[in-house]
């Protein structure tokens, strides 16, 4: 390797769960490839033990303890599902890589192969997610949404054990993990929106190490960033959280980017849809600012059309106790209650975040 003889091992920082690590894990091997050479770093959060609804902990615990690992010099580069990073830079850390995304879709785990259509009436499917559980009420309204948190295994270990009919995940965590053909369907843009950037990482380092800045270079994938920066702008200027009923994807092809974005109500009466396209090349600051001017003109749409009222509602209320899951096929670990025996789970039996 270049230079590779006296350089440092960048120590790459990561949650501890099956996902975190696997797409951790992709980072630092494209760090190796490009002559950096690099190691994996477990740090713990909060809601690594905390069993609450991501809605009401807020997504930030998955990334606000990262950073600040990141910040005290614990790691050189630390890793994120770049749908749960805040939309504002924060100056503390360089500019953002983006590796090569991968499905952003939201996908179907059913019993019997069932889809969204076929599932009957009142069937119960598990998804925490406002932005999920809007979309599939205005979709099938007699649907039984039912509160969900666990990492991937244990979220399907629901439909394996008969509690649930089906759960909605994220193609990304389970095509990472090896498992995207338990996926009885992928939702298209016509059916459900995924959260902004769902599908990408989200690379940084400290914005004062030189080294690091550069060696996140080669890890940046320029198309995976523009389709990021129009669904991450259109939620900024929304001034939605990520935990809001607000989905977008971005669609890059022959230079042509098109993003389509939707904001719901969270109980599926109303959705506001927007659709436009640009040419990224046609922009006299780049490819990143025409995506960014795009997702500022389809925010400025939804915000004309009511979005703020819709974003601001309350979501209703859901106190039923989480599932425990029978005995299943793919055996979903159990983490304690916080606090109680056995409280430092193992960090593959996640509780959360978000999944991917």
């Amino acid at each position: 390797m270049s230079g590779g003889d006296d350089r440092r091992v960048l120590r790459v920082g990561t949650r501890g769960s099956t996902l975190a690590t696997t797409q951790a894990g992709h980072v630092r091997d494209a760090l190796i490839a490009a002559g950096y050479p690099a190691e994996l770093v477990i740090v713990r959060t909060k809601g690594d033990v905390v069993m609450a609804p991501v809605e009401r902990i807020g997504v930030g615990v998955f990334t606000l303890e990262l950073r600040a690992a990141l910040e005290r010099g614990d790691c050189d580069v630390a890793v994120h599902s770049y749908k749960d990073l805040p939309t504002a830079p924060d100056p503390r850390f360089a500019p953002i890589a983006v590796p090569p995304r991968v499905d952003p879709s939201d996908v179907l785990v059913a019993r019997d192969g069932l889809t969204l259509d076929t599932l009957p009436e009142g069937a119960r499917v598990g998804t925490s997610a406002p932005r999920r559980r809007s979309q599939l009420a205005a979709l099938r309204p007699d649907l039984d949404l039912y509160p969900l948190r666990g990492n991937i295994d244990t979220r399907m270990g629901y439909v394996d054990s008969g509690d649930l009919d089906a759960v909605v995940l994220a193609a990304a965590g389970l095509d990472r993990t090896g498992i995207g053909e338990r996926a009885t369907q992928r939702f298209g843009v016509a059916d459900m929106l995924p959260a902004p950037a769902q599908g990408a990482l989200a690379v940084e380092c400290r914005a004062d190490d030189e080294e690091a800045v550069t060696a996140l270079t080669t890890v940046d994938h320029l198309p995976s960033r523009v389709r990021v920066a129009a669904e991450r702008r259109l939620l900024a200027d929304l001034e939605a959280g990520c935990t809001a009923p607000v989905g977008a994807r971005a669609e890059l092809a022959d230079g042509e980017l098109t993003l389509y974005a939707v904001a719901a109500a969270h109980d599926g009466t109303t959705v506001l849809r927007a659709e436009g396209s640009t040419r990224t090349g046609e922009h006299s600051d780049g490819p990143v600012a025409a995506a960014d001017a795009l997702g500022r003109r389809l925010a400025a749409d939804l915000l004309e059309r009511g979005a703020r009222d819709l974003m601001a509602a309350e979501p209703p209320a859901d106190d039923r106790a989480p599932l425990v899951p029978r005995e299943s096929t793919t055996a979903p670990p159990t983490v304690a209650e916080p606090g109680g025996p056995g409280a430092e789970p193992d960090p593959a039996a996640e509780p959360g975040p978000p999944d991917g």
